[in-house]
C-alpha cells in the first residue's frame, strides 16, 4: 500500500512518517496491509529530504497543496491512505482570514478532487480540532454536543469534517475525520497556536527557562499527549468503513485538567522551582479563544471504537520528560 501525509515536516506529521517507516505492515480500513511506500508532502523541503534520506520508503514531494504539479504527482501515485494534517493554526488562522481558508480549506476541497481522479477511493484522515465546539464557560459537553465554533480555524475545522462526510457518503473516499484534544507536549518552539501555552508553560520551565501564562488558572484544557495523538491515527486509519457508519467525524478522548492542575503536577515531577518559572501575563485575545473550548468532552462513542485518553496529566509530563532524555543521550 501506499501511504500520503500531507503537513508532513510539521511536528505531528514527522511522528506518523517516522512510525509508518519503522513499520512493515498497518490495517487499513479493518484488513491488514503491507507497507510499500510512505510519500510525504509539505511546504518545507528541508525536513522532507531529511525524512527521504532516511527512510528507503519516503518519498518527498515538496510543494503546497494548490500547486497542481504536487496535486498531480498525488493522482498519479494514487494512495491507498492519506493522512491529511497540513493546516495553519489557530491564532495564525484567526489574524490571517484568508490565509486559514486557503490553507484549511482550500486545500481539503483540492486534496477531496484529487481523489475523485483515482481507481479507488481511498481512507482519507483529515485531521481536525476540538475548536469546532463552544461551550459556555469552559464547560464539560459530550461528543455529540453540536459543534459552534467561535474561531475562524474551529469554522475552517467544521467546514472541511462535513466536506469529508460528504465526500465519504458520494464514495469518493473512505473518510474519518478526528477531532484532536490540545496536544501537549509539544517540543521546539511555541507556535502561533492559540493553544500553544499548554505545551510552552512545562516545555520551557524543563527547559530552565521563564514561559508566561495568558490564561486564568482555572481554564480547563482537554489534552492528549502527542503519542497519544499519533495511536488515535493509527486505530482511525484501521477502522473499517462499515463499523464508522455514515457519521465519519470521530472526537477523541482527552485528559481534562485545569492549568493549575498542570502547574502542580509539574511542580511534583520536576520540583517548585522548576513551576516557579511561569509568569502570569494575561492576553485577552488568547483566554477569549480558549475560554470558548471545552474544558471536557466525554466521548463514549469512540472510546467503544478503540480510542483512549492519556490517565492523567502525570502521564503526559512525564512523557514529554522521557522523551527529552532519550534526545539528550
Amino acid at each position: 500500500m501506499r501511504i500520503l501525509v500531507t503537513g508532513a515536516a510539521g511536528f505531528i506529521g514527522r511522528m506518523v512518517v517516522e512510525a509508518l517507516a519503522a513499520r512493515d505492515d498497518l490495517v487499513v480500513d479493518g484488513q491488514p496491509g503491507q507497507i510499500a511506500s510512505i510519500i510525504a508532502t509539505d511546504i518545507a523541503a528541508g525536513p522532507l529530504a531529511d525524512l527521504s534520506a532516511r527512510h528507503d520508503r519516503v518519498c518527498a514531494i515538496p510543494g503546497s497543496l494548490d500547486d497542481p504539479d504536487v496535486l498531480a504527482r498525488i493522482r498519479e501515485n494514487a494512495p491507498d491512505v492519506i493522512v491529511h494534517l497540513a493546516a495553519v493554526v489557530s491564532g495564525l488562522a484567526e489574524q490571517d482570514f484568508d490565509l486559514g481558508m486557503r490553507v484549511n480549506v482550500h486545500s481539503t476541497i483540492a486534496l477531496i478532487d484529487a481523489c475523485r481522479a483515482m481507481s479507488h477511493p481511498p481512507v482519507f484522515l483529515f485531521s481536525s480540532s476540538v475548536a469546532v465546539f463552544s461551550c459556555p464557560g469552559n464547560d464539560t459537553i459530550s461528543e455529540t454536543t453540536l459543534p459552534a465554533p467561535m474561531s475562524s480555524y474551529g469554522t475552517q475545522k467544521l467546514i472541511c469534517e462535513l466536506l469529508v462526510r460528504d465526500a465519504s457518503r458520494k464514495g469518493f473516499i473512505k473518510g474519518r475525520a478526528i477531532r484532536f484534544p490540545t496536544i501537549s507536549v509539544r517540543p521546539g518552539k511555541p507556535n502561533r497556536a492559540a493553544s500553544s501555552f499548554a505545551s510552552g508553560i512545562i516545555r520551557e520551565p524543563l527547559a530552565g527557562m521563564r514561559a508566561d501564562l495568558p490564561v486564568g488558572h482555572d481554564l480547563r484544557l482537554h489534552l492528549a499527549s502527542p503519542l497519544k495523538a499519533l495511536d488515535g491515527i493509527l486505530v482511525a486509519i484501521g477502522l473499517s468503513q462499515d463499523t464508522i457508519g455514515v457519521e465519519t467525524t470521530l472526537t477523541l478522548p482527552g485528559t481534562s485538567v485545569t492549568v493549575a492542575g498542570m502547574i502542580e503536577a509539574l511542580s511534583r515531577l520536576a520540583g517548585p522551582q522548576c513551576a516557579a518559572l511561569i509568569t502570569p501575563r494575561p492576553d485577552p485575545a488568547i483566554e477569549r479563544i480558549v475560554a470558548s473550548w471545552p474544558g471536557q468532552i466525554l466521548s463514549p462513542r469512540a472510546e467503544s471504537l478503540g480510542f483512549s485518553a492519556n490517565a492523567n496529566i502525570e502521564e503526559i509530563i512525564q512523557e514529554y520528560m522521557d522523551g527529552s532524555q532519550q534526545a539528550g543521550r
